[in-house]
């Protein structure tokens, strides 16, 4: 049977994109709602397929078997190549705009690209984050981190804003605002994960203000230098969450609620990482519902406050 979120486009995709797009179901934020107009859902879908399928490959996570690479023509000996790979992802992506891609997820795409006019841009830039991780591991200030988000998370929210017709560059700047907060979140909760993956994302020069090393960071339970570090960058995160919310009292109708909740997902990890002490070393804090459910209320609030 087709899958009903491609009933529109007539592009069934094959397993080693179903396999990608049945990870949506593990993301920490609503990626298309069920509230959302059919045709929106369906276009922030085959972005979601897009998206999910850079980061798989720049970290190595693709479905096994080799299928993907085969779609986008890399030979077996170049399979586990990440920039190889990523090299010929960019090829298939500009054929999204000028011919026809061979990678079914890219397939899938080309119609949201020419039903809501998309350019290149935001999906290069994805792309050029996940050639960043394989080459940078290290980020010496927040201003560097500041630029590999506007490459890693930015150009989502200005996706989203292009599918909904409802960007302008106020609400791009707002937008920007909150993916930058939802990535260091992001990266506040993974510090583990990235740190085995040979990754630190916290600004050098933060460690250092703080007397943290990456001995500090590889310990099982964080001690008071991580919390304190911990507990700083979140402040950053949450002032930035703050910068952008009124982005949400800026449109309207089921828009305004997906937007709360991207907001309130933020406002309830930071409150999570905030519950348990700031140690995020463990493993990932994660927010409950009812804590989630809480956030999109005062999000939506406010934003009737200020509408």
């Amino acid at each position: 049977m087709t899958d009903s979120r491609y009933a529109r486009t007539g592009v069934v995709p094959a397993d080693s994109a179903r396999a990608t797009l049945d990870k949506v179901a593990h993301e920490n934020f609503p990626v298309a709602p069920f509230f959302l107009p059919r045709a929106w859902r369906d276009d922030l879908m085959a972005v979601y397929g897009y998206a999910r399928l850079v980061d798989d490959i720049g970290d190595g996570d693709l479905a096994p078997g080799g299928a993907d690479a085969r779609h986008l023509g890399v030979s077996p000996a170049l399979a586990d190549d990440r920039l190889a790979l990523l090299d010929a992802f960019e090829a298939d992506l500009r054929h999204v705009f000028d011919a026809t891609p061979r990678h079914p997820l890219l397939l899938a795409l080309q119609p949201t690209v020419r039903r809501c006019s998309l350019t290149p841009e935001p999906f290069l830039g994805l792309i050029e984050a996940n050639r960043q991780d394989q080459l940078v591991r290290r980020y010496k200030t927040y201003d560097e981190l500041l630029a590999y988000c506007e490459l890693s998370a930015n150009p989502v929210g200005r996706l989203v804003l292009q599918i909904t017709g409802s960007a302008t560059p106020e609400r791009v700047r707002l937008s920007d605002a909150i993916c930058t907060a939802l990535q260091i979140v992001e990266h506040l909760q993974d510090v583990t994960e990235d740190l085995g993956n040979d990754r630190i994302y916290l600004p050098t020069e933060d460690l250092r203000r703080y007397g943290v090393t990456e001995a500090d960071l590889a310990a099982g339970t964080a001690n008071a230098s991580v919390r304190a570090l911990i507990a700083y960058e979140a402040e950053r995160a949450r002032e930035l969450l703050n910068e952008g919310t009124p982005l949400v009292g800026s449109v309207h109708g089921r828009l305004r609620l997906l937007l709360a909740g991207f907001v309130a997902g933020g406002r309830a990890a930071l409150t999570a990482i905030a519950s348990a002490g700031h140690d995020v070393l463990p493993g990932p804090p994660k927010p409950t519902k009812a804590r989630l459910l809480r956030e999109v209320g005062a999000v939506l609030a406010r934003a009737r406050r200020k509408g």
